[in-house]
């Protein structure tokens, strides 16, 4: 795939200036970006009453190659183009007639393959070569955690909202990096705020998306940074209390990324400056490093090293490897504790 594929914002300038390719082929493995491109199309190409006889939708799952290309080739009975939207692209075989079809496309057909959970495979060069110049390529990825904060800042801004770092994390956290429920969450938030007073704050989240502003992953992981033992064993009782609020599931993934990106900070070149950090560690801004540059006082490089190897160790014992039978919540206590001291 040499050729630079399309971005989420330059597909949708383009159709929203009603500048329309006669092939969309969306894949990845976040359904979120796929189906909002899809989604307009569906839904603003034509007028509703054109829709019943010039839109069609079919699975792949369903069709075969040569039966999408038979539809593709259509002429539309009332509107300008004719939609054609495939879900489950990636369930459709012997792509040979597409690829045919791609060479050579319909230009009154507006045809969308919708790819999921993966992406086209890469020895194809001749078909991804032919999706690229009957159209547009676009891979939707997943969101990395680190990237969480900024899309819900991003999201609540459009919306006209604002939110507190500690909140955005929270919600980051809780929810994690399926876009989907998470916009679901975020939506859920805003309905919630009053005309008045479009702000997210950490009593918000607690009472819409159900995450506790003084016991949660952000309190613990906060309480690690700065060395505070007695508010971590706190945090690490409650949970071990009321597991139904957390788990030692959750709170591993969200360590290990912390002290790996310190382990990653210590080797910054100038790692006194929380600016350079931040670009070390590709953050948004500096107030996000503020986290790693207080762990460098609190932490050496060796106990980093001697932390992470723990977190590997406690993650294998919650899976059952080597421990017949101690509980979650003592791995969880054990852990803290070699973090600690």
């Amino acid at each position: 795939m040499a050729q630079a594929l399309a971005t989420y914002d330059s597909i949708m300038s383009e159709l929203k200036s009603r500048n329309f390719r006669p092939l969309y082929y969306l894949m990845g493995d976040e359904p979120y970006y796929i189906d909002l491109i899809s989604n307009w199309i569906a839904e603003n190409v034509m007028q509703p009453e054109e829709r019943d006889f010039d839109q069609t939708v079919l699975f792949g799952s369903d069709v075969t190659a040569s039966q999408i290309v038979d539809a593709a080739k259509r002429y539309p009975m009332m509107s300008k183009y004719q939609v054609l939207i495939v879900k489950e692209a990636q369930n459709v075989k012997n792509t040979e007639p597409l690829e045919k079809y791609f060479k050579s496309p319909m230009p009154s057909t507006i045809l969308v393959m919708c790819h999921k959970n993966g992406t086209v495979d890469g020895r194809k060069k001749e078909y991804v070569k032919s999706i690229q110049q009957a159209g547009v390529l676009f891979e939707s990825k997943k969101l990395k955690d680190r990237d969480l904060p900024s899309f819900i800042e991003g999201y609540l801004k459009a919306k006209n909202t604002s939110v507190d770092p500690k909140s955005t994390q929270l919600i980051a956290d809780a929810v994690g990096a399926d876009l989907s429920r998470l916009v679901g969450e975020l939506d859920k938030v805003l309905l919630s705020l009053p005309e008045g007073d479009r702000r997210v704050t950490p009593q918000v989240v607690e009472d819409q998306i159900g995450v506790s502003k003084d016991f949660n992953g952000y309190e613990l992981r906060d309480a690690i940074v700065n060395r505070n033992v007695f508010k971590a064993n706190q945090i690490v009782k409650y949970f071990d209390e009321n597991p139904k609020a957390g788990s030692i599931y959750s709170f591993l993934p969200l360590l290990f990324n912390y002290f790996q990106n310190l382990m990653i900070a210590f080797y910054c070149p100038q790692k006194n400056s929380a600016d350079r950090v931040a670009e070390w560690l590709e953050m948004k801004n500096a107030w996000f490093a503020k986290d790693y540059m207080t762990g460098m006082k609190n932490y050496s490089g060796m106990k980093v090293m001697q932390i992470l190897g723990k977190i590997r160790e406690i993650d294998a014992k919650s899976k059952g490897l080597d421990n017949p039978n101690t509980p979650p919540g003592e791995l969880m206590k054990e852990l803290i504790f070699f973090i600690l001291h």
